[in-house]
């Protein structure tokens, strides 16, 4: 008697995945699956990615084509193993984060060094909080997107299984919006652009770091310089067209302007010198999706104690900030404008000074423009009856 053929499940790689292991993949999306049941599908052959054999320790890219068995419930799957208890500390670190909640999606403005997920030597980090956030939800929070361990901002969160599918789809297809500030090093030559330059994974780091080659992926960056601080540094805004690892510093750092902090791919020219801090000036400053309810989600995060004072050890003005790339073409912000008006109304002023000052200093007497006294009617005197009134001369061309 022939043993029953294996049934087969299949995913394609999303680009928020793009770079991870293999085995990291499942505990996101196949949560509970055991390890040891990963790695005897590897060495079947049965876990193939596009086609080919694939090691539990491989590093996925978006778009590849994963095939793998579906496990016998009763037999292989179990319920995923429960992380440490939360402290009081944890619980009041995860909801102070929080900046906007509905039934089906949380935000958080996570903070600079808190990783987004578990790792090596990594044991805080918002994963391991989100039991924190559960409330009066059907079941526990579940990440659909991740930030760089030293990037702040804005980081969604799901409360349903429903929720979760909804927002992955969103972010695979890019129609989620994310817009990035950041305080680079040296000040661009184009003060509005589109930086495309492919990426792939470095050889020698494990796949932790990245580099531009001709071999990697398409990637995407559109960028505007916010304001500039001489030619020492910029503040800039960023959004990512594509989703690679570490798009945004490596694309900066690639065109010369390194992210202030950003040691891993601008070295020792990424720091800047007095008071500004060593750490990573990047943050998520703002997040447009639409809702799996209906509506869409449109929220901004402040930025971090060490941003804010960086922005203001430079002089930037934040209100500079609230235009955005996407907001040119329909005209500032009402706080913006605002600011533009007075602007104007300001310069108006001074301009009309300007014109008093310069009539106290003309002669008390007018004259026309041959120099002749002009009499209180305004016409010129002395000019005898039935004589035309001179023309002026035509302006010289300038």
């Amino acid at each position: 008697m022939s043993e029953p053929k294996t049934r087969l499940d299949g995913a394609t790689i999303a680009e928020e995945d793009d770079g991870i292991r293999l085995d990291r993949w499942f505990k996101r999306h196949r949560e509970g699956t055991p390890h040891a049941l990963l790695a005897r599908w590897a060495r079947s052959g049965q876990l193939t990615l596009d086609g080919k054999k694939a090691d539990v320790s491989d590093r996925i890219a978006a778009g590849q084509k994963l095939v793998m068995p579906i496990p016998p419930v009763e037999a292989e799957a179990r319920p995923a193993r429960k992380g440490r208890p939360l402290t009081d500390a944890d619980i009041e670190l995860a909801t102070g984060m929080m900046i906007h909640r509905d039934a089906s999606a949380i935000v958080l403005n996570k903070l600079p060094g808190l990783a987004t997920q578990g790792g090596t030597k990594t044991e805080s980090h918002v994963d391991g909080l989100l039991d924190a956030l559960k409330f009066d939800g059907p079941t526990r929070p579940k990440l659909v997107h991740r930030l760089d361990k030293d990037t702040s901002g804005a980081l969604l969160i799901a409360r349903t299984p429903r929720a979760a599918a909804y927002f992955a789809k969103s972010f695979s297809n890019r129609s989620a919006r994310k817009t990035y500030w950041a305080i680079v090093v040296g000040v661009p030559d184009i003060a509005q652009g589109e930086i495309d330059l492919p990426l792939a994974k470095q050889p020698g780091s494990g796949g932790e770091k990245m580099h531009v080659h001709d071999s990697g992926l398409a990637s995407k960056t559109r960028y505007r310089v916010i304001e500039r601080a001489g030619n020492s540094a910029a503040w800039v805004e960023l959004q990512p067209l594509t989703g690679r690892t570490h798009q945004l510093r490596v694309h900066m750092a690639a065109i010369g302007h390194p992210i202030v902090g950003d040691g891993k791919y601008g070295g020792k020219s990424a720091f800047l010198t007095g008071t500004i801090s060593r750490k990573m000036h990047l943050h998520s400053r703002r997040l447009r999706i639409d809702h799996p309810d209906g509506g869409a989600i449109d929220i901004s995060a402040e930025v971090p104690e060490h941003f804010a004072a960086s922005l203001d050890a430079l002089g930037f003005d934040p209100l500079l900030g609230e235009v955005g790339v996407d907001d040119l073409a329909k005209g500032p912000s009402p706080k913006a404008a605002e600011k533009a008006a007075a602007k104007a109304h300001s310069k108006a002023i001074r301009k009309a000074r300007r014109g008093e000052r310069r009539g106290r200093t003309a002669t008390s007497k007018p004259t026309d423009h041959v120099g002749k006294p002009k009499a209180k009617s305004g016409k010129p005197a002395n000019r005898k009856p039935g004589t035309k009134k001179p023309q002026p001369r035509p302006a010289r061309p300038r």
